[in-house]
């Protein structure tokens, strides 16, 4: 099958965080089935934060996650299973449990600064046979040139492919056509991108990304992902399959999965609202956009304020306890006041 650009389905992943880490077995395994004979080639299942993420830091999920992972490389009889795994929240015992259930890529993620704390799990990963990438997320937050040298670390680490990944759907189109060219031109292996739609733009800058030479790129059915969601993956196939650009994908199966099996999994319509909006015009992690809510309900102060403070402080994915003391910080000063 002719494969222009590899898609990587992330809602299983991605997705775990705007349904509060809540998928079932049942869910995993309808999704994932109805996703590869859609002809999907990968498909990422885990905790929204990861291998080992369940935690009252992250949010604890309601099925253990490698039993997850399992329902879906039950199902799937062509599509490759990747998990996520970010050092320090995940171990190599959770790779190593996660490959004996079935999976068969390992996303090695770390801030876009850290490339080196990636060192002994993506080394790992090839010693256990699995397909390695590396995922630098946060990608906004440092100068091609950093990136550059972060990338080429992950690919000296033995990386298959290295993404550029923009985890705050902040990256305009010019900012990606910098990124990927620069990566394309500098490493031997696969590039990859992985955007979020907070500034409305998952989709043009997938394309920009494609343009510069970018082969994997990830998508979310029916946008479930965090904060405004991810690229939409039956838009994107859509668009691609006009622009004559092969993805394998039966793009009205994937229509059909998107309305008639991932929608009625939502706990409300993944749309932009402001506090997406925010995430994207501040540059503030995804995923923490849930934990914003949460901490603004609490404390009763506004999530956008959170939010804009968050951007001020240039607060990375691992730091979600920074949004608690950020929500007391504010309560406090509104009591004295």
């Amino acid at each position: 099958m002719k494969r222009d650009v590899w898609i990587t389905e992330v809602a299983l992943r991605d997705g775990s965080h705007a349904i509060s880490h809540q998928f079932t077995v049942d869910q995993v395994r309808s999704v994932a089935k109805a996703l590869d004979d859609a002809n999907v080639p990968v498909i990422e299942v885990s905790h929204g934060d990861g291998l080992g993420g369940s935690s009252l830091q992250y949010g604890l999920s309601h099925t253990n996650e490698m039993d997850l992972i399992s329902a879906a490389t039950e199902v799937v009889t062509k599509a490759k299973i990747a998990v996520l795994l970010l050092p320090g929240i995940g171990t190599v015992q959770h790779l190593k449990e996660a490959a004996s259930r079935g999976a068969k890529i390992a996303r090695i993620a770390t801030h876009v600064t850290e490339a080196d704390v990636s060192k002994q799990h993506i080394s790992f990963a090839k010693e256990l046979g699995l397909e390695a990438v590396g995922f630098l997320m946060m990608s906004h937050m440092a100068p091609t040139e950093k990136l550059l040298e972060q990338a080429s670390l992950m690919e000296s680490y033995g990386a298959d492919v290295v993404y550029v990944v923009d985890s705050a759907g902040a990256l305009l189109p010019h900012q990606v056509k910098e990124r990927v060219h620069c990566l394309r031109n500098s490493l031997d292996i696969a590039i990859g991108f992985h955007a979020h739609n907070n500034l409305s733009l998952a989709v043009a800058n997938s394309l920009v990304a494609i343009e510069q030479g970018a082969t994997r790129i990830d998508g979310s059915i029916r946008c479930l992902g965090a904060g405004a969601g991810n690229t939409q993956t039956e838009v994107l196939v859509s668009v691609l399959d006009r622009l004559n650009i092969q993805t394998g994908i039966d793009i009205y199966k994937m229509m059909d999965v998107a309305e008639e099996i991932v929608a009625p999994i939502l706990q409300k319509p993944q749309e932009i609202t402001r506090e997406g909006l925010l995430l994207g015009y501040a540059g503030v992690y995804s995923s923490f956009l849930v934990h914003a809510n949460k901490a603004a309900q609490q404390f009763k102060v506004d999530a956008k304020d959170i939010l804009i403070e968050l951007g001020k402080r240039k607060v990375v994915g691992g730091q979600e306890d920074m949004i608690v003391d950020i929500a007391a910080e504010m309560a406090k000063k509104t009591v004295k006041a």
